[in-house]
């Protein structure tokens, strides 16, 4: 186990022993796809680089104007081109970050159907 996760797996060994809760979301240590509601953001790398970020978004029965933004929680984002998308059919773009980002960054994406948020999965860059 190296010493990242071991210090992850001791603050939460802490915190439930204490009753707190994280809302941390799932951490990154390797490539990997994580969804919420309508929303999947995918990477492809694994430690604190990240070189490509995948957004998919499920559009419903109906044809919509879709797009995403990409952003981490130390300041780096991007937006995903609009697309008019065709009824039950799943728009995906990527975004390029190539950078190494510190252990702990928050990289989320927020998709947009029609101009609404429809899902915001999140997820912990670790090392």
């Amino acid at each position: 186990m190296t010493a990242s996760r071991k210090i992850v797996a001791w603050i939460g060994a802490t915190a439930a022993a204490v009753g707190i809760a994280f809302a941390a979301g799932p951490p990154a240590a390797a490539a990997g796809k994580w969804c919420n509601h309508s929303v999947c953001i995918e990477t492809y790398d694994s430690g604190t680089y990240l070189g490509r970020v995948e957004v998919s978004v499920t559009n419903t029965n109906q044809p919509n104007r879709i797009s995403a933004r990409v952003w981490t929680t130390n300041g780096w984002s991007a937006h995903t081109k609009a697309e008019d998308v065709a009824k039950f059919r799943t728009y995906r773009d990527q975004a390029y970050p190539q950078r190494h980002f510190p252990a702990g960054t928050r990289l989320c994406a927020e998709g947009f159907r029609g101009g609404a948020s429809v899902g915001l999965p999140c997820v912990t860059i670790t090392g």
